[in-house]
């Protein structure tokens, strides 16, 4: 009980077990053990939270980041920034919007010298899977992507094409050879239209309930007879979550996310030419919502993840069918989400859990996720009682464009230690590279 470089005591400290009253030892860049909220410890700082919560830093694994090539949407500089001020200690960077893609170990290594020396996190990697690439997988997963990212639709970017049917089998047969994990855009291209106009309600239509379903069906099948193990991304329609929950009742190896705007927002307050709000799949009603929280609730949606997806203010042109579809959240999502938790009933440790906990045991990021012996030393103090409006100019976001701005969010980030620092400014996260 002596020798700890850091103690952080709180209250409310959120472990695997439930929220505690707890001592969290730290000795080097680890979390030692755990002690009781009054045990007398020696360490050369200690730090009492009271009645604040201690939270594990967050795990997101849906960020597009988007440097090298398209750093003016977005660079490792910025996000990792607003990453930090969210609570978020790891995130994995999607490997579309980059310029190169990556989709071969040169656009990976690419990718790794444009990050190095710029995270204020700790940063790991998707690869990508796109027509013609099946050769490159195990090498990508060689050299440490922790898994790969598809589209079933048009991504929105022509260097990084959707795969069809066979060529989605083929990758997946691939990857359960090395036993990876295949992360996808399930949305059917066959059932997508373009909007008849430029109004929030026509670009809905053009993206129906019907299209995600049909792509989640299909993913599940391929999974089922190529044995590969795939991941459903920013689920948005609760239409796919029978579909998922028959397929884990059969044991298949699916799981499946959403993400913080899809559990907060809804279609009935997209205010005329709020193109911030626009994403792919959609924001959907309000009781499409409520049934997104009963799938967390049921465990049938595992993950909430931002799909932090920013891009310059021109491009969210006021015009629904024009605008890029991507939705800036990476520093709000933990308040959004424990603003609409809490009314709702549920406590901090089911946010963690769909956070932290289980996006780190998704893409197998090792020592993250939950506050526990071996793992590293990721806290976040954390005020939930706190409330506030949201500034978008105050967002570390590269441009400052949310539909969250001018909503009051629950919550306050105070500190995030990362690796036993509090991360202030300098660039002192690791490139995580996948152990297989």
């Amino acid at each position: 009980m002596t020798g700890f470089d850091l103690v952080v005591r709180s209250r409310r400290t959120v472990t695997p077990e439930g929220e505690r009253a707890a001592a969290v030892a730290v000795r080097g860049e680890k979390i030692v053990a755990l002690y009781d909220h009054a045990a007398p410890l020696d360490a050369a700082e200690d730090i009492d939270l009271r009645d604040l919560a201690l939270l594990p830093g967050l795990v997101d694994t849906h960020v597009h980041v988007n440097e090298p090539g398209r750093a003016h949407w977005e660079g490792f500089a910025s996000a990792t920034r607003a990453a930090a001020a969210g609570g978020v200690t790891t995130i994995l960077d999607m490997p579309l919007n980059s310029l190169p893609p990556t989709v071969n170990v040169g656009a990976f290594e690419a990718k790794l010298r444009a990050a190095a020396g710029q995270c204020r996190v700790d940063v790991g990697f998707w690869g990508g899977a796109v027509p013609g690439n099946v050769k490159d997988l195990a090498p990508l997963r060689e050299r440490g992507v922790h898994g790969f990212k598809c589209f079933m639709s048009p991504s929105g970017v022509e260097e990084f094409p959707p795969l069809g049917l066979s060529e989605a089998r083929q990758a997946l047969e691939e990857i359960a050879g090395f036993g990876g994990v295949m992360v996808v855009h399930a949305e059917d291209p066959a059932l997508l239209g373009e909007p008849s106009g430029p109004t929030y309600r026509e670009f809905l239509d053009s993206r129906p309930d019907r299209a995600e379903r049909s792509a989640v069906e299909q993913v599940v099948r391929l999974a089922g007879e190529t044995g590969a193990r795939v991941h459903i991304l920013h689920v948005s329609s609760a239409a796919c979550l029978d579909v998922l929950e028959e397929a884990r009742a059969r044991g298949a190896a699916v799981t499946a996310e959403t993400c913080p705007h899809y559990l907060t927002l809804a279609a009935e307050q997209v205010p005329e030419g709020g193109t911030a709000y626009k994403c792919c799949p959609p924001i959907r009603s309000g009781a499409n919502r409520d049934l997104l929280w009963d799938g967390l609730r049921r465990g049938v949606l595992s993950c909430v993840v931002s799909d932090h997806s920013p891009s310059p203010a021109e491009l969210k042109a006021p015009d629904f069918a024009a605008a890029w579809g991507g939705i800036a959240s990476l520093q709000l999502g933990l308040r959004a989400v424990w603003t609409e938790a809490s009314r709702r009933g549920f406590g901090l440790a089911d946010v963690v859990r769909w956070m932290s906990a289980n996006p780190a045991a998704m893409a197998e990021i090792s020592g993250k996720g939950s506050i526990k012996p071996g793992n590293d030393a990721d806290l976040v103090a954390f005020d939930p009682a706190a409330a506030g409006p949201v500034d978008a100019a105050l967002l570390h976001h590269r441009h400052p464009v949310t539909p969250y701005h001018g909503r009051t969010l629950r919550g306050a980030v105070l500190t995030t230690w990362l690796r036993g620092r509090p991360v202030d400014g300098e660039p002192c996260g690791r490139l995580l590279l996948g152990e297989h």
